[in-house]
Parts: C-alpha cells; structure tokens; sequence
C-alpha cells in the first residue's frame, strides 16, 4: 500500500465478506505500507489492534512495488498458501474464492488473467500489447498475457522465489521461471475503488524496461547479428558504389546521403550503448548488495 487512505476502508470490508464465506481455512493479512506519506499508517494500525490476524510491515520509505511485495512474501512465508492482491480493488477479492478452488485441486500457482482491457486507454493497451509480445519474445521463460502479481502462490513456490538472490526483482518474470504445476483464473478487472493510480506513463516505462532486461541477456546477443546485418550490408553497399563509379563512371553520392548514413549509423551506436548501460546499471545494484528494502515497523509479527 502506498498512499491508500481512501481505499483501505473499502478493501477491508470486501475482502473480509469473501473470507467470512470461505470456512475450512484460517486466513491472516500482511499488509505492506510502502513508505505512505498520508494516514494509511494509522488505518493500518487501528485495524491492528482491532484485529490480531492483521499484521503490518512499514518500510523506512518508499522502495517500490516489487520490494513492497518481497517483504510481504518473506513474512508471510510459512504459510500453506499466500495470495498478492493490489490494494486499490482492481485486484478484485472475489478472486480469493477460485484460487482456493485450484489450490485444493493441486496447483501451485494461480493467477488471475485479465478478460480484455476495456478499461485501459487505448494508447495503455497498444502499450501493453506490445510490452508482452517484446517480453516473450525476448525472455527465456515467457509470463501470461495479461497478467499481473495478483495470484495464489503455494509455500514453495514462494519460497522458491524468495530464494533468489537478485535484488532489481521483475516478480511477474521470477514467479514464471520457478515453474511449478500453474493454472489462470479470467476476470474483468474493474476501475479503481478510490484515490489515485501511483503509476505514469514514465514509471512504466521503466518497469518494462526493466523487465524486458532482467529477461535474459538476449537483447545484447541481437546487438551483435544486427551490427553484423548492417556491417554485411555496409559491404555491399561499397562494392555497388565502387562498381558504379569503375564501370559506368557514376560520381559517388555526395553530402546528403553522406549525413543519412553518419546520423542512422549514430543512432545505431547510441542505442547500443543504451541496451548494454541498462545491463551494466543492473550489474551495478547487484555489486553493490544493498537490501531491496528496509523494515521500519514490525505490528503483530513474529
């Protein structure tokens, strides 16, 4: 949670009218507080005290959703079964009921996949498409279409995950590569129940960038084919001048076509530095071995 005074009310009393229906299992929450800046700190802590299966985790500040989720997934390890859900309601509770269904047939993850995108802008599905169709093209383990973190995972499947050790984490790309028997549940995912989306366009961005980068090293290894496509091409390219110039006495091409190729074979070398600075600036959180979060407040915690 990160900044969600006006949902939490309205996430508390539709979960906890699912949960009240299922009866053969104990459920408990950890909620993650991300470093809020409003009073989801102290909504947290009244529910606390008023419910001693709600347990809370603040982080120091805001480290970001995938840390957030790593520290609820770490405290809620020892569990038969853990299940993420965003706070905001677009993760509907709903979802609780059929992913103990599967859970009790033998999967160990579920998850739920969106139905279409009707909700989105259309410029944020075209976005989306094509950051899943780059993803699964580029990854060595693709995910679900359409998918996010909100799922049920068995203990060891999140221990599996847990176990890990990098810290820039793409948990939807981590929790596809530890495998496991895995099925989906469809939904329609609604508006947001209130307050406001944290997420713009340049915060996406990033995040598929990356996990397009913690992927696998594929998108270095295509730099190298293509430099050779255009080093190949370039070749051919000189004979075809020289040969125009040795046999029909054609002048080469002057200023113009000069700054074409001086300009795209520039853009080339710059895009190139690019991918591999994105591996190098990965590299560089990993050296460095810093926690990908820090506790600051434990309630009703072991």
């Amino acid at each position: 949670m990160y900044n969600e005074q006006e949902v939490l009310p309205i996430f508390w009393e539709k979960t906890q009218a699912v949960l009240r229906n299922i009866k053969d299992i104990d459920f408990e929450y950890v909620f993650v507080n991300d470093g809020s800046k409003d009073n989801t700190l102290l909504l947290l802590k009244e529910l606390a005290q008023k419910n001693p299966s709600v347990k809370v985790i603040t982080l120091s500040r805001n480290f970001g959703k995938e840390a957030a989720l790593t520290a609820g997934l770490t405290e809620a390890a020892k569990a038969d079964g853990l299940i993420v859900l965003d706070a905001d309601l677009q993760d509907p509770p709903e979802l609780i009921t059929d992913f103990v269904k599967k859970f009790k047939e033998g999967y160990d993850t579920v998850y739920a996949a969106r139905r279409n995108r009707d909700t989105d802008s259309f410029f944020k599905r075209t976005t989306a498409t094509a950051f899943y169709r780059v993803y699964n093209a580029l990854a060595e383990r693709p995910i679900p279409t359409d998918a996010g973190d909100c799922r049920l995972i068995s203990r060891r499947v999140a221990q599996a995950v847990l176990a890990l050790p990098e810290r820039e984490r793409f948990m939807k790309g981590l929790f596809s590569w530890v495998g496991f028997k895995t099925t989906s549940v469809p939904y329609v995912r609604p508006e947001r129940a209130a307050g406001e989306t944290k997420w713009n366009y340049w915060r996406l961005w990033n995040f598929a960038l990356s996990g397009i980068t913690a992927s696998g090293s594929l998108p270095l290894k295509l730099w190298t084919y293509f430099g050779l496509l255009i080093a190949g091409l370039a070749f051919l390219y000189a004979l075809v001048v020289a040969g125009k110039k040795i046999f029909l006495g054609n002048p080469v091409s002057g200023y113009s076509s000069l700054m074409v190729a001086i300009l795209f074979f520039s853009g080339v070398q710059l895009i190139s530095l690019g991918v591999i600075g994105e591996y190098l600036s990965r590299i560089f959180v990993e050296v460095k071995s810093r926690p990908p979060y820090i506790i600051d407040e434990k309630i009703n915690c072991d």
